[in-house]
């Protein structure tokens, strides 16, 4: 297979942070889910990780984690690297210690609990005073404003977009250095969304935190990363600069559905889809 690479400028070895190198992951022992992939995340940027739905992201973000276990699963080849160290063999809670939280797709946030309640539970891995604490607190509370007001309402009777917010707001009470976001827009209406990745980007700027992001909405990932990678079939097939993927041809028609010739059919993008050019 042939991958095409937008940009074929590969990030400085001074930049790397988040490296995942030739990555091969299998469930049941059997299923091959992903074939070789190699990514990087530089420090203190945004790093869409697209495709469609089954195209491997959500594992990907996983075996960063550490969770595949939990499901079957296990990274048999390759290696995560976080800060030059390698942090495959850790246990989840470890790798939170050591800065990298992922935000799981579906929010799962405790529904039984208050929103502040939940906020709460992810400052359980770090030594922190009251004081500390609620300065904490008041962190999230200020990207986050929503939350302050509704923060005595228990989870399960809010918005998506508050269980969202408060998905990413727990994490943030972990201190991380670097966040993995599965599907923030997912169930989502347009305006959160909008939102959403208004704050991503306010927490990327202000507070230097990485994101490896992964999302199906390929516009609106592509409008605030940085860089992007898109899986097909659990293999990397097209990585680059955001903007120059936002503008590429072949992405504009396989995951837009627009074309040089304007917007054009399910039917003809499906038809054309089968001869992928970065596929050939």
């Amino acid at each position: 297979m042939t991958v095409a690479t937008v940009s074929t400028e590969a990030a400085p070895a001074a930049e790397r942070y988040l490296t995942i190198n030739n990555i091969e992951v299998i469930y049941d022992h059997v299923i091959l889910v992903l074939k070789g992939v190699s990514l990087n995340v530089p420090k203190g940027k945004i790093v869409a990780l697209l495709g469609a739905n089954g195209a491997g992201k959500t594992t990907t973000l996983k075996a960063i984690s550490n969770l595949l276990r939990a499901e079957r699963g296990d990274v048999t080849k390759g290696s995560v690297e976080f800060k030059g160290n390698r942090v495959d063999q850790l246990s989840p809670n470890e790798l939170v210690r050591r800065g990298v939280i992922q935000v799981m797709e579906g929010r799962h946030c405790f529904a039984h609990l208050t929103l502040e309640e939940n906020l709460l539970t992810g400052a359980y891995t770090r030594s922190i005073s009251r004081s500390g604490l609620k300065d904490a607190l008041e962190k999230v509370y200020h990207y986050f404003p929503r939350l302050k007001t509704r923060r005595g309402t228990q989870a399960g009777y809010t918005s998506g977009g508050e269980q969202q917010m408060c998905a990413i707001g727990r994490a943030l009470m972990a201190k991380p250095e670097m966040i993995l976001l599965d599907e923030p827009s997912m169930g989502l209406a347009p305006q959160i969304v909008e939102e959403i990745f208004g704050i991503v980007k306010d927490l990327n700027q202000k507070e230097n935190v990485s994101f490896l992001l992964a999302e199906q909405n390929t516009l609106m990932a592509l409008r605030y990363a940085d860089f992007g990678y898109i899986l097909e079939n659990g293999r990397v097939v097209m990585e680059g600069d955001a903007e120059n993927l936002r503008t590429n041809e072949d992405v504009k028609e396989f995951y837009l559905g627009l074309s040089s010739s304007g917007r054009k059919s399910f039917k003809d993008v499906k038809h054309y889809r089968r001869r992928k050019r970065w596929l050939s």
